[in-house]
């Protein structure tokens, strides 16, 4: 159907305005733009809210402002919001906003921080003005019914993540933002030359094609409409997809940039950016390439597996805090691949219920780092934490939240999605001889096991035993608040599942009927 209003196209565009107004008033009222970008972003939530109670997401909502460049063969440009893209664009929505909230005492401790080392460092205006060039591509990238349309919103997501760690970051930042960009843009170059073989071959880059109506299909496979050229196409476009998701063999961009990015930026690019391919290989490859996804499922299910178990020992190794969470980010994309690999309808829907949870528990994890940074002069060692729940209960709390996030644990939303990818693993490997009995059972544990390790070792590390030295005590302001409504709401999300499964859950079994 489509919408009355162009909602996706006012929430990117507000936000923008919204930060178009920061750089024009620069440092004289940052409190106040902070605010009203929390409020243009949190825009998605309440129109997912009032979809949810109203149609069926399932069947996909238009936005009614659709860009006919099919003359030129490019195909229809629109934005588009089904049971795939809901919890994504929830994701999104949610994380930017509390992070808007929370960066404003963050950025302007470290812009103080930047010119007493004097250093210049732009406004905090016009960090606002980055951040949410940043956070609404994400959202478009959620939202395209079009290769070349995503891709444009790729490149703006890019561009601005990599001026904000040239900004604003950490340690040799210049030096680092531009290894992110070099190893991003490469992903991006393979992504477009895929995409590019791929669309002036079939004459259109549409993935999702529109109705006079409003009712949304998938297009013809690329084996139809181009022959057995789609297989060069099919290797570009999965290996660029894969350098961004940062799963094992092609992550070792991942752990600088993550960790040296400004805290509230560190926020988005874990948890929101990297899963975005993720979903992107559901949304583009399944339908365009299902002979080469069923090839070579077995191969990604093994990926999957040493993705999940490097990240999480690697993570283990970690002495400073940041740099744990970047490399625990690695082991969390394998569990999204591990989803999407076992071409079940369980498995990717848990998949990208996953890139949810995982949004909300690496963002409040993110964001107690940040506390400790901006609170404790700097610091992220985490040999030189400890007892740190006694000065910081609320915070303590909200990291355990987030953990359990990672792990899986109930109360919160985590579970759902784990549970969703073991029911897939479990179909995709059926449990009908000692052997494959034997290997999931292996897989799983495995996976499992070291994600709980990582998590909850760190977490005693950091929160318990003897204080190091003494701290003040916590006082709960804004900058803090946002951290634990965030937490929470990963609770409340358990407890209210379900208008987020059911459309997720036709979405996934519709995908999943593709590679037949």
């Amino acid at each position: 159907m489509y919408a009355k209003i162009p909602v996706w196209y006012i929430s990117i565009l507000l936000p923008v305005l919204v930060g178009v107004l920061g750089l024009i008033l620069g440092e004289r009222k940052g409190s106040l733009i902070a605010k009203l970008s929390a409020i243009s972003l949190i825009i998605p939530t309440l129109a997912l809210g009032h979809y949810w109670a109203n149609v069926n997401i399932a069947e996909g909502v238009v936005d009614p402002i659709v860009v006919d460049l099919t003359k030129y063969r490019l195909g229809t440009f629109a934005l588009v919001l089904d049971g795939l893209s809901a919890p994504i664009v929830l994701g999104i929505s949610l994380v930017t906003a509390f992070v808007a909230i929370y960066g404003y005492k963050y950025m302007s401790v470290r812009i103080e921080e930047m010119h007493s080392e004097g250093e210049k460092a732009p406004s905090i205006g016009a960090y606002y003005f980055l951040y949410n060039v940043f956070a609404v591509s994400m959202l478009g990238m959620a939202l395209a019914n079009n290769l070349i349309f995503f891709y444009f919103f790729l490149e703006v997501s890019l561009i601005s993540s990599f001026l904000l760690i040239a900004y604003y970051g950490y340690g040799d930042r210049r030096k680092i933002s531009l290894l992110y960009f070099i190893w991003t843009h490469v992903a991006g170059a393979l992504f477009i030359a895929g995409v590019l073989y791929y669309g002036v071959k079939a004459g259109s880059f549409d993935i999702l094609t529109i109705s006079s109506t409003g009712i949304i299909s998938y297009i013809a496979p690329a084996s139809t409409t181009i022959g057995s050229a789609y297989k060069i196409a099919a290797a570009a476009i999965i290996i660029g997809l894969f350098i961004k998701m940062a799963v094992f063999g092609v992550h070792m961009w991942l752990p600088y940039a993550h960790a040296e990015a400004p805290t509230p930026v560190s926020a988005l690019l874990s948890p929101n950016l990297i899963g975005i391919a993720g979903y992107a290989f559901v949304r583009f490859a399944f339908p365009l390439f299902p002979e080469v996804i069923y090839k070579i499922h077995y191969y990604l299910l093994g990926l999957a597996i040493i993705t999940i178990i490097y990240g999480g020992l690697v993570a283990l190794r970690q002495t400073d805090f940041k740099r744990f969470l970047a490399y625990s980010s690695v082991s969390q994309m394998g569990y999204l691949l591990l989803g999407i690999a076992t071409l079940s309808a369980y498995g990717i829907g848990g998949a990208i219920l996953h890139y949810f949870t995982h949004a909300i528990g690496k963002a409040v994890l993110f964001m107690v780092a940040g506390v400790f940074i901006t609170e404790l002069h700097g610091l992220r060692n985490i040999t030189k934490m400890g007892g740190l729940a006694r000065a910081y209960p609320l915070t303590a709390a909200a990291a355990l939240l987030g953990f359990m996030h990672l792990v899986g644990m109930p109360p919160t939303i985590g579970m759902w999605s784990e549970l969703l990818i073991t029911i897939g693993v479990v179909k995709a490997i059926p449990l009908t001889t000692v052997d494959n009995v034997i290997l999931v059972a292996t897989i799983l544990i495995l996976s499992f096991g070291i994600s709980a390790a990582y998590a909850f070792i760190t977490m005693r590390k950091i929160f318990y035993g003897q204080l190091k030295e003494q701290v003040p005590q916590e006082v709960m302001d804004g900058f803090k608040y946002a951290v634990v409504v965030l937490a929470v709401l990963g609770v409340v999300f358990f407890l209210i599942v379900a208008p987020l499964m059911s459309p997720l859950q036709q979405a996934s079994e519709l995908v999943a009927s593709l590679i037949g």
